[in-house]
């Protein structure tokens, strides 16, 4: 399953809260996931409850698979933390796909195709220039990461930094990705610290990660 599809969510999920200013009181960003994962963001991010609204967004990108692969994936698909900062807002989505329900494994030679299609998808609501793509490792685990400049189709006047970080575990994928509008909330998203399959806490995008040209 390409990630277009997947990308497609984590954009619907993330644009509604672009335009809402965040709560007052922030609340601590961190997650557990029974696909095997634990996230941090800075206690200042405000966590968003967007489950009720997912099943009319699967629905919709539902409209554009291709496959019944496509279609199940979409179905199993899990928003796993939702969280925004700022004003105008700056917002962090991750998903999770776990095998259990989507009745096939990946492993990490399957991520770069997985990944692959992360512009396609995104590119139904940005306009995306100045791509970067790299691959590192977490541990035992191989990650993907994809930057890039963005501004809205419909209001090209306003830009972000858009990134994609994806990785495969043992009981699932997960992607993250960040909508940020300033460098502080971009480093927010590549220094929250992660953990996978119960390895040591570390920076999700290292200062080691080189990003080139795809």
């Amino acid at each position: 399953m390409k990630l277009r599809l997947l990308s497609t969510l984590l954009a619907l999920c993330g644009l509604p809260l672009m335009a809402q200013a965040p709560a007052s009181t922030p609340v601590a960003t961190t997650h557990s996931s029974d696909i095997g994962f634990t996230y941090s963001l800075p206690s200042d991010w405000e966590v968003v409850d967007t489950r009720p609204k997912l099943p009319a967004v699967q629905q919709e990108v539902t409209k554009t698979a291709t496959s019944e692969d496509e279609k199940k994936g979409i179905a199993c698909a899990q928003v796993a933390l939702t969280a925004r900062h700022g004003n105008p807002a700056s917002v962090v989505v991750v998903v999770a796909l776990p095998f259990d329900c989507y009745g096939q494994t990946l492993t990490a030679k399957d991520l770069p195709e997985f990944a692959s299609g992360a512009s396609e998808g995104l590119r139904k609501s940005f306009t995306l220039a100045d791509p970067l793509r790299g691959t590192y490792s977490l541990g035992a685990h191989s990650m993907w990461v994809e930057r890039a400049r963005g501004a809205l189709n419909d209001h090209p006047d306003v830009t972000y930094t858009i990134e994609t970080v994806c990785s495969v575990l043992k009981k699932g994928a997960v992607c993250w990705m960040a909508m940020a509008r300033d460098d502080a909330a971009l480093e927010s998203l590549d220094h929250g610290a992660v953990s996978l399959d119960g390895d040591a806490p570390t920076a999700l995008v290292p200062a080691s990660a080189v990003l080139k040209k795809p």
